[in-house]
């Protein structure tokens, strides 16, 4: 609407036209469907995703992710709409460690109720990408939606370096000692595709005892490795993973076939001392002072008779006696007395025999 410059306007000419201006104003809202005031953003939208992680295999990568349980202001959520997952890829040899991320069009995934059903515990999402592109660059970023309009900030970024995975490593072998385990393999010299790894390969030693497989330290050099964090008594499985090393990341392969250890206690407790013996009138009484160790089981008696060269062994007693009488010995004009101590392991570990104590008949 104009107003003519030299038009004069009344008191009652504005009260009409304000009224219009209002009338339509309001018009205009209720043709964009609000019934009630917008809810401010930060009420709905997720908190950024933090723990965006990857697992590497031979077929490509396994995404995972919590998800957000609060909005950015503490509230509780109870079902995110969907998450965005954005994801670039870069020729390693055109890398630039300085220019932006570039990031794509995201990938829709449908999103669900924040915890796990029944349990209330958190829930996890997984995205699996395979058909990768050899000497690539990967990067992936999420977000969590609330609403079509509701949506969370980036999660952290996670980038690895994705080629042709390497060849498992050959022949596997294991060997349970006292207290360690110890294994050697054959060095890996090519890709799954047989062509020849040019970058250096590192291994990943993984262990589980009765559930998933866990690294142990990070990959390593060489074709050995002995595993001394273990229990005596207790059974191990192992297996060994190469690993191609770039300067943006490393490449993980298939792993060996799984061998399978237990260590076992082969060290005997120390031996008896102080070590006597006494004549009775019903035979000799044997005596020694008591041994420390936490697996001692108890003590082996022996007797040599003049002219043997090796002693007999006469009896045996569990801890915490550290005395033997040597009933009704046979005749002889004197008996020689030797003390060793045992352990719990079966068969048991014994140590060696005490010096040799003499008593005449």
């Amino acid at each position: 609407m104009m107003i003519r410059p030299d038009l004069k306007t009344t008191g009652k000419q504005v009260v009409p036209v304000l009224l219009a201006v209002l009338v339509l104003l309001a018009a205009g809202l209720g043709g964009c469907g609000y019934k009630n005031l917008p809810v401010p953003p930060q009420k709905v939208l997720p908190r950024p995703i933090t723990d965006l992680h990857y697992k590497l295999n031979e077929k490509g990568v396994t995404l995972y992710w919590s998800y957000p349980r609060e909005t950015v202001q503490g509230e509780k959520l109870t079902e995110i709409s969907s998450f965005d997952l954005y994801r670039a890829v870069v020729p390693l040899d055109s890398y630039c460690g300085t220019c932006p991320v570039p990031f794509g069009t995201p990938i829709s995934l449908p999103g669900g109720a924040v915890s796990e059903g029944g349990r209330g515990g958190p829930r996890t999402a997984t995205y699996e990408s395979t058909l990768l592109r050899p000497r690539h660059l990967y990067f992936f970023k999420v977000r969590s939606k609330n609403d079509w309009w509701a949506e969370s900030a980036d999660s952290n970024i996670v980038s690895f370096v994705w080629d042709i995975p390497p060849k498992a490593p050959e022949n596997l072998t294991v060997r349970a000692e006292d207290g360690k385990v110890a294994l050697r393999w054959q060095p890996v010299t090519r890709h799954l595709d047989e062509t020849i790894i040019k970058e250096p390969v590192r291994y990943q030693v993984l262990r589980s005892r009765n559930g998933a497989f866990t690294p142990l330290g990070t990959p390593r050099n060489g074709l050995d490795f002995i595993d001394s964090q273990v229990r005596n008594g207790t059974r191990y499985r192992y297996k060994v993973q190469a690993v191609i090393v770039y300067k943006k990341g490393m490449v993980g392969g298939g792993s060996t076939n799984i061998v399978t250890a237990v260590p076992v206690d082969r060290t005997a407790p120390p031996t008896p001392l102080k070590v006597k013996a006494v004549r009775t009138a019903r035979g000799v009484k044997i005596f020694w002072s008591p041994v420390t160790a936490n697996d001692l089981k108890g003590y082996r008696i022996y007797r040599r008779l003049p002219g043997e060269k090796e002693p007999a062994l006469i009896g045996e007693v569990n801890v915490p006696y550290t005395l033997f009488e040597d009933r009704l010995p046979p005749r002889a004009a004197r008996w020689f007395y030797s003390v060793s101590s045992i352990d719990t392991v079966s068969p048991a570990n014994e140590s060696a025999r005490s010096p040799e104590v003499k008593v005449r008949n």
